[in-house]
């Protein structure tokens, strides 16, 4: 009799062709395959989303479209799943190594770990503002105690016996992840980042898709934090610091003259989407907010031998040849 995986891989997807191949094929190179699952939650897809699926043997579940949320379709693929971890990943994301997966599971062996979250970064299609909200979010040291809920589903995993304890709160437009892991972390259980679990996001977004993006965000946000503001003059005060702040760093990349616009467009919409989203929300932690909004520092410190380190120890790069 085999036994139950040991891990679950949810995938959300809606209409990912493009990208969905790419991220089975990293699946098939982990270290863990053999005591792994994966699950596909489509919520209607009208391209070869589900047919290219099936091909790599997913198991693949419906929620129809109108019945959609973020959080209903994590907790409809956990409640599918046999694996004492559920791992979340989105379908427009890739592994870099072979070890992903076994890297998401090593900060478990602290039983006070509820949720680990990993790395991500951008490929040559993403956006100059993106890759620095990506290098602000995700650093390269891991931390195994973090003081607050950030954390992104598009790479992260949790014990399944706590999820069973508290679902995803399907009435959220969006920030499912941090709302479940600010209630997991009231309850005294730590969230962990693990920097060496890395994965590219691929976000290929008109402007009208990005303000979308950070509105139905700041909804959820108002909701997560009932009495935090952001007013026309914070949306104001954060776009210009920002677009400030991505065109020093891209000057000190010599970048500058083909990014400002992107940068000014992608800074605009995400500003103007939340001040759009938002009214009034509870006070926000300071970390976590500057987390979330406030631009990079304006300093470099530039390519450290720690960071090349860390990055060499990651594991065995996977060849993608598509």
């Amino acid at each position: 009799m085999l036994m139950d995986p040991i891990c679950s891989l949810i995938i959300r997807s809606y209409n990912e062709e493009k990208h969905i191949r790419q991220l089975l094929e990293g699946i098939k190179c982990q270290t863990v395959i053999d005591s792994l699952e994966v699950i596909l939650v489509d919520s209607g897809s009208t391209d070869d989303t589900v047919k290219i699926a099936k091909e790599y043997g997913v198991k693949v579940i419906y929620i129809k479209p109108e019945d959609f949320s973020f959080g209903r379709a994590l907790n409809k693929g956990c409640k599918e799943a046999k694996g004492e971890f559920l791992l979340f990943a989105s379908a427009h994301v890739y592994p870099l190594f072979k070890n992903w997966i076994e890297k998401m599971l090593y900060p478990f062996r602290d039983e006070n770990v509820a949720l680990v979250y990993g790395r991500q970064v951008g490929n040559e299609f993403t956006k100059y503002s993106e890759e620095q909200l990506f290098r602000k979010w995700f650093p390269v040291r891991s931390n195994y105690n973090q003081l607050i809920p950030f954390c992104n589903n598009a790479n992260a995993v949790v014990r399944r016996e706590l999820w069973e304890s508290q679902h995803y709160d399907e009435s959220l437009t969006g920030l499912e992840d941090l709302d479940w892991a600010s209630k997991i972390q009231s309850k005294g259980y730590k969230i962990a980042y693990e920097a060496t679990a890395t994965i590219v996001h691929v976000h290929e977004e008109t402007p009208a898709r990005i303000k979308n993006r950070y509105r139905r965000e700041a909804i959820a946000l108002k909701i997560i934090y009932p009495s935090e503001q952001f007013s026309f003059f914070s949306f104001v005060r954060l776009t210009l610091a920002n677009i400030i702040s991505d065109s020093f760093h891209s000057i000190h990349d010599r970048q500058l003259f083909r990014q400002i616009g992107s940068i000014v467009m992608f800074r605009y919409m995400q500003f103007w989407g939340t001040y759009l989203g938002y009214s009034q929300n509870r006070y926000l932690n300071e970390t976590l907010r500057k987390r979330l909004y406030y631009p990079n520092d304006l300093k470099r410190k530039g390519k450290v031998k720690a960071e090349s380190k860390e990055i060499t120890d990651m594991g065995e790069r996977i060849s993608y040849n598509l």
